[in-house]
C-alpha cells in the first residue's frame, strides 16, 4: 500500500496496491522534479510507473522526469538485448514527449562517462519513482539506490495486470493463486491515463542527455564495448511498431485456434512471441488482454491465453516476489535437490562442452534444435523449453551447473531471459511433479522426451531442419558466469 509518506491527495490513489516504499527516508519535499527512472517497463503509455509518477507530480506541483540509461557493462551486454533496449526507448522518448513529460537517456559508452548519474538526478528530485521488477539487474539497482539517496524512493508494478500485493502472503500453490486472482482480474483491466498539468521540465541537469534516434542506433551500438558476437533478432525487431504489428498477429492469425496449436513447436501460428515485448514492458498486460477480449476467436482460445499470460506469467511473477534470489538454484522444491543431490555422482555419459551446448552442436537433435531458437532468433517455442532445460541436467556435471548453464543460456541468448517467468519455468524444469520411479541423475525428477514434436505430421522433418539451422559464432566463457548480484560483486 501507498506510504504515509505521500501526500493527502493520493491517499484514495486507485493505483495504491501497485505502489510501496523501498526506502524510509522523510517526506516529499522541496525539489526541481519527479524521477521517474525507467528500466524495463519501457512503454510511454498504459505505463502505471509513468502514471504514478504523473499523479505525484500534479499533487506537488512539480513536473516529471522521466530518465532511461542503458550501460556498458550490465550482466550479458550485447548487440541483441542493446539493439532491443534501445529501439525501444527511442519509442518511449517519443511517447513521453507526445504526453508533454520530459525524457532523458545516457547510453554509457567511452567518452561519454556519467558516474553515479542516477544518484545524481535524485539529489535534485523531490521524489523518485521506479519499477517494481523482482528479478536480476532492476532488483538489485533498485535495492541499492533506495539505500543510498536522501530523497523517498517509491517502486510501481507495471508488469503484471493484477499487483502481487493484493494477492496475499499465505498463497502456496498456483490453485490458491488464481482463486485470489481471477476474481480482479475485471477491475484491474481498464485504467484512466493520468494527464500532466504541469508544464514539462526544462530545467538544469547533470549531464548531457543522448539524443539517439533509430537511424543513429546501429552505428552508436558498434561503438561499445559489448558482446558484439551475439546479434540482434531479426525474428523480434525493436520497438512499438513491432510490438503492435505482433500483437495485431496474435489476433488475426495466433489466437483463433490457439488451445489447439499452442503446443505446437512446427507451427507457426502457435504461439505469440509476446514475451520479449512483455519482458521489456513495450507491451503491457492491459494492452494485451484489451486486444483478447475483442478477437473474434472462440472463448476456449481467449481462455487459455488468459490463462498463460495471466494464470502462469503472474503466478511467476508472484512468486518471484516473495523470493531473496529467483535466480538461485535453492529455489526448487526440496524433494527436487534432495532427489538430485542423491544422484550427484552418477555417470553423466551425456556431457557436453559448453561451446557444443551454446552453439547448438550437441549429440542431441531435438536439443539442437531448441537451442538454436535461443541463438539465432532470440527466443524458444515454450514447448521446447521444458525438453531442453530437462536434458541439461543429463548434460552437465552436476545439477547445480545445469541449472547456472539453464540461466546463462536463457539470460545471455533469450530477450525474454532474466524474467519472473523464465526463472520460474527452469525451476519446474528441476521440480514439477515428482516421478513415481526413480532413475539415474534426475532420481525423482521427471524427464522429458521429443514425442509432442517428432510424432507431429513432419514433426521429425522439422526437427532435423531446425538442428542444422546456420548459427552465428559467438564468443565462449571459461566458465558459465554468475549474475554480479548473487556474488555480492553487483555496482552501479
Amino acid at each position: 500500500m501507498v506510504s504515509a509518506d505521500l501526500p493527502a491527495g493520493l491517499s484514495d490513489w486507485q493505483q495504491a496496491p501497485r505502489v510501496r516504499a523501498l526506502n524510509d527516508r522523510p517526506s516529499v519535499g522541496a525539489g526541481r522534479y519527479v524521477l521517474c527512472w525507467l528500466q524495463q517497463a519501457l512503454r510511454a503509455y498504459d505505463n502505471p510507473v509513468i502514471d504514478a509518477a504523473v499523479r505525484l507530480g500534479n499533487v506537488l506541483r512539480l513536473p516529471v522526469l522521466v530518465y532511461h540509461g542503458v550501460r556498458e557493462d550490465y550482466p550479458y551486454a550485447s548487440d541483441r538485448l542493446h539493439h532491443f533496449i534501445l529501439g525501444a526507448s527511442v519509442d518511449l522518448a517519443d511517447g513521453c514527449r507526445r504526453r508533454g513529460l520530459a525524457f532523458v537517456r545516457h547510453v554509457d559508452r567511452e567518452g561519454q562517462r556519467e558516474k553515479g548519474l542516477v544518484y545524481r538526478l535524485a539529489a535534485e528530485a523531490a521524489v523518485v519513482i521506479l519499477e517494481d521488477q523482482p528479478t536480476f539487474v532492476a532488483r538489485w539497482q533498485s535495492e541499492r539506490v533506495a539505500t543510498r539517496v536522501d530523497v523517498p524512493v517509491f517502486t510501481v508494478n507495471a508488469a503484471c495486470l493484477v499487483p502481487p500485493a493484493l494477492i496475499g502472503i499465505n498463497v502456496r500453490g498456483r490453485t490458491a493463486f488464481l482463486r485470489c486472482h481471477e476474481p480482479e482480474r475485471a477491475h484491474w483491466s481498464t485504467w484512466d491515463e493520468e494527464v500532466a498539468d504541469v508544464k514539462p521540465y526544462a530545467g538544469a541537469l547533470p549531464f548531457t542527455p543522448d539524443r539517439s534516434e533509430n537511424a543513429d542506433l546501429v552505428a552508436l551500438i558498434a561503438n561499445l564495448d559489448i558482446d558484439h558476437s551475439l546479434p540482434a533478432s531479426s525474428m523480434h525487431p525493436a520497438g512499438r511498431v513491432a510490438a503492435e504489428a505482433r500483437l495485431a498477429r496474435l489476433v488475426a492469425e495466433v489466437l483463433p485456434g490457439y488451445a489447439s496449436a499452442r503446443n505446437d513447436a512446427t507451427r507457426p501460428d502457435g504461439a505469440s512471441g509476446l514475451s520479449p515485448y512483455l519482458h521489456f514492458g513495450v507491451l503491457g498486460p492491459r494492452e494485451i488482454m484489451a486486444a483478447l477480449q475483442g478477437a473474434r476467436a472462440g472463448g476456449q482460445h481467449k481462455r487459455k491465453f488468459a490463462d498463460e499470460l495471466l494464470g502462469w506469467r503472474e503466478w511467476f511473477h508472484f512468486q518471484a516476489h516473495a523470493l531473496a534470489a529467483p535466480e538461485r538454484y535453492d529455489r526448487i522444491a526440496s524433494w527436487a535437490s534432495e532427489t538430485l543431490a542423491a544422484h550427484t555422482g552418477d555417470a553423466r555419459t551425456e556431457q557436453e562442452t559448453l561451446a557444443a551446448l551454446i552453439h547448438g552442436e550437441t549429440r542431441d537433435e531435438t536439443w539442437n534444435a531448441c537451442q538454436r531458437q535461443f541463438l539465432i532468433d532470440g527466443w524458444m517455442h515454450n514447448n521446447l523449453r521444458m525438453y531442453w532445460g530437462k536434458r541439461l541436467i543429463a548434460m552437465t556435471p552436476s545439477p547445480e551447473a545445469a541449472w547456472a548453464t539453464a540461466c546463462y543460456l536463457s539470460d545471455r541468448l533469450s530477450i525474454d531471459g532474466r524474467d519472473p517467468s523464465t526463472y520460474g519455468n527452469i525451476a519446474a524444469m528441476f521440480g514439477g511433479s515428482p516421478s513415481d520411479r526413480e532413475r539415474p541423475i534426475y532420481g525423482r525428477v521427471a524427464t522429458r522426451g521429443d514425442g509432442s514434436t517428432r510424432r507431429r505430421e513432419g514433426g521429425t522433418e522439422w526437427l532435423a531442419a531446425a538442428s542444422l539451422r546456420s548459427v552465428p559464432r559467438v564468443s565462449i566463457p571459461s566458465e558459465v558466469p554468475v549474475d554480479p548480484y548473487l556474488t555480492g560483486e553487483a555496482t552501479i
